[in-house]
């Protein structure tokens, strides 16, 4: 590709034809403020739609100044970032935001994470003049299970809407309306529980405003525990110990599971529990399910079809059962890992400890926005009653004046708080697939499995297949993460399967649950996801335990109450069904 020349705040360079002057700048080292422009390094996409302004700059010989991130670089180009002209404008461009924008920073769920707020303070915007007296453009709350929109805060960047349609492939949200009235909508602004949208959330990771939020529970957490009829546990998911110390100043992938129990043990929870146990038991029920599958297809079953896919997230279920009617029969009926907990918790543990169901409340922290939709869900029967994000806890704890560095380190409690390096790995993509692979061999073979780590499912390509030998068996697997990729696959699916595969891991967030839209922000740097993939992988090489089947609280459960996987009881609690739903 052809180079050009350019300079830019007296900094000359060469770079490729075709870079706009925004990647330009970054190359030399120059910082130029942007709001509606976004990069994702991992599927190297952009937001490129220049609306928001903030990034204009000078060129010599141009009369009108150009947005940095969608104007293409040319030979010979000069360009000023930094002249009084420019600073004026964005001051100007900035104060105009905010001259139609709520006055109520303090009562915001993005305060500490709204870019539009760090750029005022940037460009020193201390008052507002422009608007004083105007009319501000109004639009109704949508609050729904698991997301907040509120309009009155969009600046349409239309970051949502580049996330939802060419990352998720869903579309759900879309630009309408020109001037004041401009604003990214539904289709024919519905609530968006009514709409296509699968509660995924990414469009809230990526909102550079507070127009897009979780839906806020830590006030009812505070009153649950605080209510001495209530016995109130909480189950932690494996994501979250990779990512929590990020809103406590730790690096990326820091490991905080012990001050993580020690700071659930603070705030007052009874009983704090691991949601890896769960996902062991996922992988018995979930793992034993992909055996006998196999094993009736062999036997010339016609009823049944390959492959299986994996049901562990909420969003993938919602993408499916609102996409994929005449494909429902693929999907694993095993409950996800928190379902499954809310399942254990209310029935077997309160059994156990002799505690009644009505005055026992689980609350799960959980990596996932799309996690208090599911938990919601009618078929699950209030199992789990309170879902918490990242963000949240993080929020809880700073609030509760608990100084999380310092806590002294505290391990989960039993028996719901046992688990293996297997389960652990639940956080990562293709972590669920090498799980129910470590378990499927052995139990298929009789053997034991001397290697546990199965490389080739590992890694963070969009779509990655393998093959694994499995006694007599050449098993075929998929691992996909984003829901623009496992459309791809579905899609093929449709098609007759010509990849012959016999089971899919699907995550819709981009590097699986470590990348969920309830972490701390990781502003679509990849590095930071695979950090805390490196950091789970780590845990699972320390533990003693590393195979589902293995743990010793498990296989004491399954005895005493299920069994064995698929018993009748096991489907009762630990399975569900699906149904076509019709959404806009």
């Amino acid at each position: 590709m052809s180079q050009v020349n350019i300079t830019i705040d007296g900094k000359q360079t060469t770079v490729e034809m075709g870079q706009t002057i925004l990647q330009a700048a970054q190359k030399v080292g120059v910082d130029i403020p942007t709001l509606c422009h976004f990069y994702l390094q991992d599927t190297k996409m952009e937001n490129k739609t220049g609306s928001c302004r903030i990034c204009v700059v000078e060129v010599e010989g141009r009369k009108n100044l150009a947005p940095a991130c969608v104007t293409p670089i040319t030979e010979g180009m000069v360009v000023r970032t930094n002249s009084l002209r420019v600073l004026e404008a964005r001051k100007m461009i900035l104060e105009l935001m905010l001259s139609d924008h709520p006055k109520d920073c303090m009562a915001c769920t993005k305060l500490g994470d709204c870019e539009l707020l760090e750029m005022a303070q940037r460009f020193g915007v201390r008052s507002l003049e422009i608007g004083k007296e105007g009319a501000q453009s109004t639009y109704a709350t949508d609050s729904g299970l698991a997301i907040v929109r509120d309009m009155d805060k969009c600046i349409m960047c239309r970051r949502c809407e580049t996330m939802c349609r060419e990352v998720q492939g869903i579309g759900a949200l879309s630009g309408t309306n020109r001037g004041f009235d401009a604003v990214v909508a539904t289709a024919f602004e519905s609530p968006l529980n009514e709409t296509k949208c699968v509660q995924c959330g990414q469009c809230v990771a990526v909102c550079p405003t507070g127009a897009l939020t979780e839906k806020e529970y830590t006030s009812e957490v505070l009153q649950a525990i605080a209510n001495p009829n209530k016995t109130v546990i909480v189950q932690v998911a494996p994501a979250v110990r990779a990512a929590l110390g990020e809103a406590f100043g730790l690096p990326a992938g820091a490991l905080v599971t012990g001050k993580l129990v020690a700071a659930l043990k603070q705030l007052g929870f009874d009983y704090v529990f691991d949601t890896d146990f769960a996902a062991d038991v996922t992988i018995m029920e979930e793992g034993y399910e992909l055996l006998e599958r196999l094993a009736k297809v062999a036997q010339g079953d016609t009823s049944i079809r390959l492959p299986i896919l994996t049901s562990c997230c909420p969003a993938w279920v919602n993408c499916y059962e609102t996409l994929y009617e005449d494909l429902l029969d693929l999907p694993s009926t095993a409950r996800s890992p928190q379902q499954i907990f809310g399942a254990v918790a209310k029935n077997y543990f309160a059994q156990k400890m002799n505690i009644n169901r009505e005055s026992l409340m689980v609350v799960s922290i959980m990596p996932c926005i799309a996690k208090k939709y599911e938990a919601a869900r009618q078929e699950f029967g209030e199992d789990v009653d309170i879902v918490l994000t990242t963000r949240e806890l993080a929020r809880l704890i700073k609030q509760c004046n608990i100084d999380f560095n310092r806590l002294e380190e505290m391990e989960f409690d039993a028996p719901l708080g046992e688990s293996t390096g297997a389960g652990v790995i639940f956080g990562t993509t293709g972590g669920v697939m090498e799980a129910a692979l470590r378990t499927a061999y052995e139990v298929a073979t009789g053997k034991k499995l001397e290697k546990v780590e199965f490389e080739v499912v590992r890694g963070f390509e969009e779509i990655r297949t393998a093959t694994v030998q499995i006694g007599e068996t050449a098993l075929h697997v998929a691992i996909v993460h984003g829901l623009k990729a496992a459309q791809t696959v579905m899609e093929e699916l449709r098609n007759g399967n010509p990849r012959g595969l016999h089971a899919i891991e699907i995550m819709a967030c981009p590097g699986g649950c470590i990348g969920g839209a309830g972490q701390p922000y990781h502003h679509g740097n990849s590095d930071i996801l695979k950090q805390r993939r490196a950091a789970l992988y780590k845990v699972d090489e320390g533990k003693l335990l590393r195979k589902s089947h293995e743990n010793l609280s498990v296989q004491e459960m399954y005895k005493d109450y299920f069994r064995n996987p698929l018993s009748h009881k096991a489907h009762e609690l630990l399975h569900t069904h699906y149904t076509f739903k019709e959404r806009l």
